[in-house]
C-alpha cells in the first residue's frame, strides 16, 4: 500500500505491539486492523479529526450546506461510488483502497458538541450520507454515530440520514428522541431491486429488500423515511419492469417518497465501474461511452425520462414524491442565507 514508505512505528506504551501511526495526518493516525470475519483485510486509521461540520462549497449543486462524514472509505465496496477518488487525496487508490482502508475520526463526537456550541453555529440542516455510508460495517465497532446522534438531539439540531446500512435500526431510540426536538429524516438509498445486480455492483451492502425493511422500521416507530432510488442504471435496472418493481417495493415499504437518480460517473467512480462492466456486461462498453461521452452524467433528456417514469410509478403506487430538498427535509433558513436551488442530492 502506499503509505508504507510514511508508516512510523509508535513506540509509546498506550500503543501495543506493532501498531504504526502515518504522520500524512496531521494528529497522527493509528492503524488497526482486526481477525474477525466481518473486518477481514480491513484496515482502519483512526484520527482525529481537527473538525466534524464540513462547509460544502458555495459551487456544489447539492440542496444543503452543511455535512458530516465520521468515515473516509467504505466497505459497501459499490463500484458506481462516486466518492471513490477523494481516496486518492490521502495517497490511496480508488479502488480497492477505498474499499478497504477506512478512514475513522474517533473524536466525532466530540469535536461536534464543541462546533454546536459555538457562537457562529447558526442551527442549519446538517446532512449524514452524503460522501459515505455513516452506518458501513465499520460503525458497529466504533459507534460514532451514537455519540453525534446524541449531540445533534441534545443541541435541537435539525439533520438528515443517509445510509445503505441496516446498522441505523441500532440506534431508532436516539432517532425517536430527536424527532421530538428537531426537523430530521432519513432515507435508505435502493436504486434496484435485483437480487443479482446487486450481489455484483454492490457486493458489500444490505440486500434490497433488508434496506427496504429499515424503510418500514423507521417509519413504523415514527421517524420519517423515504426511498433514493440511486442510482438508477443505463441498460440494467432502467427497463419500464424494473422499474416498476422498484418503487412498486418502496410503496409496500411505506416510504414516505421516492426520490430517483441516474448514475453518475466521475473521476475514479468512472474507471473502476466501467473495469466492472467490461468484466460483466462488456456489450454495454460502447453504449456507456456514448451516454457518458460529455462527462459525468447521463443526457439531461435521459434523465427527464427516467424521472418522469418514477413519478408516473409513484403515483400509481401511491408513493409521495419529493424534490432532493424535501427528501432531505431541509426547510427554510434563518433570514439572510442563501438557500441553493434544486438539485441532485450526493450518492453513496
Amino acid at each position: 500500500m502506499r503509505w508504507d514508505n510514511l508508516l512510523l512505528e509508535d513506540r509509546s506504551a498506550q500503543s501495543g505491539p506493532g501498531r504504526l501511526t502515518a504522520p500524512l495526518f496531521e494528529q497522527g493516525a493509528v492503524a488497526r486492523t482486526f481477525d474477525t470475519p466481518e473486518f477481514r483485510g480491513i484496515t482502519f486509521y483512526e484520527i482525529r479529526a481537527k473538525s466534524i461540520i464540513n462547509r460544502v462549497p458555495e459551487a456544489s449543486h447539492v440542496p444543503f450546506r452543511w455535512t458530516i462524514n465520521p468515515y473516509r472509505g467504505c466497505s459497501h465496496a459499490c463500484f458506481y461510488c462516486f466518492a471513490r477518488n477523494t481516496h486518492t487525496y490521502l495517497d490511496l487508490d480508488f479502488g480497492e483502497d477505498f474499499n478497504s482502508q477506512i478512514v475513522v475520526k474517533v473524536n466525532a463526537s466530540e469535536r461536534l458538541r464543541k462546533e454546536l456550541s459555538a457562537k457562529s453555529w447558526r442551527g442549519e440542516h446538517i446532512a449524514m450520507g452524503t460522501n459515505v455510508d455513516p452506518y458501513q460495517r465499520a460503525e458497529g465497532r466504533y459507534r460514532l454515530m451514537r455519540g453525534i446522534l446524541e449531540a445533534l438531539r441534545d443541541f435541537d439540531n435539525p439533520f438528515s440520514i443517509l445510509t445503505k446500512g441496516s446498522l441505523i435500526l441500532r440506534d431508532i431510540d436516539l432517532l425517536q428522541q430527536c424527532a421530538e426536538r428537531a426537523d430530521i429524516g432519513t432515507n435508505v438509498s435502493v436504486g434496484f431491486v435485483d437480487r443479482a445486480l446487486w450481489r455484483s455492483l454492490e457486493p458489500g451492502t444490505p440486500s434490497p429488500q433488508k434496506r427496504l425493511e429499515v424503510c418500514r422500521r423507521l417509519n413504523d416507530a415514527g421517524v420519517p423515511c423515504g426511498v433514493l432510488m440511486a442510482p438508477i442504471i443505463p441498460f440494467l435496472s432502467d427497463s419500464p419492469t424494473q422499474l416498476a418493481s422498484t418503487v412498486r417495493a418502496a410503496a409496500e415499504a411505506r416510504a414516505t417518497h421516492v426520490s430517483p437518480i441516474v448514475l453518475h460517473l466521475r473521476t475514479g467512480a468512472r474507471e473502476w465501474f466501467m473495469q466492472w462492466l467490461q468484466t460483466n456486461h462488456p456489450a454495454l462498453v460502447p453504449r456507456y461511452q456514448r451516454l457518458y461521452a460529455r462527462g459525468a452524467y447521463a443526457p439531461r433528456e435521459y434523465q427527464d425520462e427516467i424521472t418522469s417514469r418514477v413519478q408516473g410509478l409513484a403515483a400509481r403506487f401511491g408513493v409521495g414524491r419529493s424534490q432532493p430538498r424535501d427528501a432531505r427535509r431541509i426547510r427554510e433558513r434563518r433570514a439572510g442565507v442563501a438557500e441553493p436551488g434544486p438539485e441532485q442530492l450526493a450518492l453513496l
